[in-house]
């Protein structure tokens, strides 16, 4: 199933529920937050509290992205906070298949995501156990940046991967996303969009139905 995935770090925080509720409403299927330690990426965004705060907000699908040392730590924390799906960093885990146990564990959907530069034969022996791969097109840490090209080479070296194994895994892509590239990043494989600012910025509603209606074409 093709999905929109807002991403919040991009939403005015003075009104912050009132978006959420408007990303519910005008059709996307997740929330996409990212919790950056300013460790892992040079970013501090949010954490628990936040998460806990505008869980009342929807019962869309959280679709918390860890970029973060070390995710392990806290993965029940996050499943309390209200997360139905976590994504970790390969490169952040020292031990990944016990990562995504833990999230398994909880009863989430658990995701691995990879840096542009990290290649694909990281994931070899994790792929079948998890339930998305999120392609970084960015590097990770903050908002508002350009698409990298090669990014899009990758997606499809993963769809076929994924399809050569027989395997259901949904295909995420973060970073620089927007209305005129979207179409692109799914015809090379991607099913789960991540966008920030090309939803906030201007009317939250519009652009989040505008997205709809090429993912969903």
């Amino acid at each position: 199933m093709n999905c929109l995935s807002p991403s919040i770090l991009s939403a005015d925080f003075c009104r912050l529920g009132e978006q959420v509720r408007e990303l519910d409403e005008a059709g996307a299927q997740y929330v996409h937050i990212d919790v950056m330690d300013g460790s892992f990426v040079p970013s501090i965004s949010f954490g628990m509290p936040v998460i806990r705060s505008i869980r009342e907000c929807t019962e869309r699908i959280f679709d918390v992205h860890l970029m973060i040392e070390e995710p392990g730590r806290y993965i029940s924390e996050f499943a309390d906070a209200g997360a139905d799906l976590i994504t970790v960093h390969a490169e952040a885990c020292r031990h990944l298949d016990r990562t995504v146990g833990q999230i398994k564990e909880k009863g989430l959907l658990a995701g691995v995501a990879l840096n542009p530069a990290t290649p694909l034969s990281a994931i070899d022996y994790i792929l079948p156990a998890v339930d998305m791969v999120l392609i970084m097109t960015v590097n990770p840490g903050f908002g508002g940046q350009k698409l990298i090209p090669y990014t899009i080479q990758k997606v499809r070296d993963l769809k076929k991967k994924i399809d050569g194994q027989g395997l259901k895994t949904d295909i995420e892509v973060d970073g620089g996303i927007t209305l005129e590239n979207v179409a692109g990043v799914m015809d090379a494989g991607a099913n789960i969009i991540v966008a920030g600012s090309a939803v906030f910025s201007g009317d939250v509603t519009e652009n989040t139905v505008r997205f709809l209606n090429i993912i969903n074409s």
